[in-house]
């Protein structure tokens, strides 16, 4: 199987080299640079999954589809972010997670003007595939109560959401991928808490909710998905981790 390999690394490395200078320039007694990393699962069955699916392949157009299933997974990534001294219930976080919430085996359904079928729609069942996502939010904005050990917190900002589907080739060994294209403009949401063991050491709770709509191009050796179809993403996070606080 072909590796896992996104464009978003180098990305969240130059995001990083971009914090930690503005925390350089910024800190005083009272500010607050952060690094800490992320560990959780993603929970389809309170996000939704992929839904309102669209085929783009021209052979197929008019096509519509319901929901697909995706399984609960582990996530793992990591954070970095600065709390400003004039401000300091205000910050700025960049953070990075991937997850692999595989699509179910399932009985799905479909309807084309162009295809008869017994009933009002066609179904069938769909023997699943490997689905993976890494998301790079370069830009939360943070809003936290700063005046105590345990720190409620939220945030929010853009993602740029990385997709990959794979599955068996028919009649080849290995597997074959489909990719949307270059990763994909999003949404990242998080509310959380966060708890000061040291002033430098902490420990955080965290709900996510991330939303994107996926393009995934036309792979004709691609089973169980060898047509091209637009998904909308919606997932929900929980993660914990522990942070080092400068």
């Amino acid at each position: 199987m072909k590796p896992f390999n996104f464009r978003c690394v180098r990305y969240l490395a130059l995001t990083a080299g971009l914090f930690l200078m503005t925390s350089l320039l910024t800190t005083t007694a009272y500010s607050e640079t952060y690094i800490g990393g992320q560990f959780g699962m993603a929970l389809p069955s309170i996000g939704g999954g992929l839904k309102k699916i669209e085929t783009t392949s021209q052979f197929l157009a008019g096509t519509t589809h319901s929901d697909l299933e995706l399984a609960s997974s582990a996530m793992v990534g990591g954070k970095i972010g600065h709390y400003f001294s004039g401000a300091r219930w205000f910050g700025l976080e960049a953070e990075f997670f991937a997850t692999s919430p595989h699509i179910d085996q399932q009985v799905h359904t479909f309807a084309n003007p162009a295809v008869s079928c017994p009933a009002s729609s066609c179904s069938g069942t769909l023997q699943g595939a490997h689905f993976r996502v890494a998301t790079l939010a370069p830009l939360n904005f943070m809003f936290r109560y700063p005046n105590a050990r345990l720190q409620p917190y939220i945030g929010f900002g853009p993602g740029l959401f990385f997709a990959r589907i794979s599955g068996e080739s028919t009649g080849t060994p290995g597997s074959t991928a489909s990719t949307s294209n270059n990763g994909v403009l999003g949404f990242n949401g998080k509310v959380g808490a966060e708890y000061y063991f040291t002033k430098h050491v902490t420990a955080f709770l965290e709900g996510k909710y991330n939303y994107a709509r996926f393009n995934f191009k036309e792979n004709s050796d691609l089973y169980p998905f060898p047509y091209g179809f637009k998904t909308t993403y919606s997932m929900f996070l929980m993660s914990f981790g522990l942070a080092i606080h400068f």
